[in-house]
């Protein structure tokens, strides 16, 4: 048993909290995250979170699944195909087939070794690293409904999972933009939720960056513009990791623009 499974447990039903009063009317509502729905962002994460899931018990599906997911981005785009995959379930309904799809997850999750390896749409990766990913996705998908209604989420620690990921993937933000990758990686020196502070690569003192890990996490899942945050960024190379951080895999996604991504007063 390990940790990441229950922080991705603990995040979910953190956001099944704030899904669980609203109707069928609020669920359908447009966020600040690409005009999506609340439904649309609760269908993304229940499919890909299946997907992950099969990634344990069924390699063959899940690549063909991969396949096909692939093969739907030219012909219509990947919200297209999820709403095909999702057969029309919506609303309330929606909510508590991922809800309770995501909390009996958790539990062979935590069940798995965390060094296993896994079959993905890119390279294998570790049990460890999707389960991670997966709450990556939760946290920052669940921002926009948190802006949506105008509330400041309160973290937990747990976000520290984010934090790592966000400065692991420091080289990719370079490497996904082909860009040459810098040779020092930046200080990142952070204010934990609960007080503490969360440091990598201490030697490094000409690229800094320092501040809240929610702001850090935010900018590296590109739910905020470093612009909207109240971060340190010292030097070029901080700064250029900053403005293009991407901790998600995929082709390069342009953050959102200054003030369009924040909690609705």
């Amino acid at each position: 048993m390990f940790q990441q499974p229950l922080d991705f447990l603990d995040e979910s039903n953190a956001l099944y909290a704030l899904l669980a009063p609203l109707g069928d009317d609020d669920l359908g509502r447009e966020t600040g995250f690409k005009n999506w729905s609340i439904n649309d962002i609760i269908t993304h994460l229940h499919m890909w979170n299946w997907a992950a899931d099969l990634s344990l018990t069924d390699e063959k599906a899940l690549l063909e699944f991969i396949q096909k997911v692939h093969a739907a981005i030219p012909a219509g785009g990947m919200r297209q195909f999820e709403d095909k995959w999702i057969d029309g379930l919506t609303g309330t309904a929606l909510v508590e087939t991922w809800r309770t799809y995501y909390a009996e997850m958790a539990q062979r999750w935590m069940l798995t070794d965390p060094k296993a390896r896994l079959k993905w749409a890119g390279p294998d990766m570790s049990v460890l690293s999707s389960i991670t990913a997966r709450l990556m996705e939760t946290w920052a998908h669940g921002q926009a409904v948190y802006d949506l209604f105008g509330i400041e989420r309160i973290d937990s620690d747990r976000i520290r999972n984010i934090a790592v990921l966000g400065v692991n993937t420091f080289k990719w933000t370079f490497i996904n933009r082909q860009w040459e990758v810098p040779e020092n990686v930046p200080q990142v020196r952070l204010t934990a939720p609960s007080g503490g502070s969360w440091c990598w690569n201490e030697s490094n003192s000409d690229d800094r960056i320092a501040g809240s890990a929610t702001e850090f996490c935010q900018v590296v899942t590109q739910t905020r513009n470093i612009a909207d945050t109240g971060l340190t960024v010292t030097g070029k190379v901080a700064g250029r990791w900053m403005a293009n951080a991407q901790c998600f895999a995929g082709p390069p996604e342009t953050p959102p623009e200054p003030g369009t991504r924040t909690v609705a007063m």
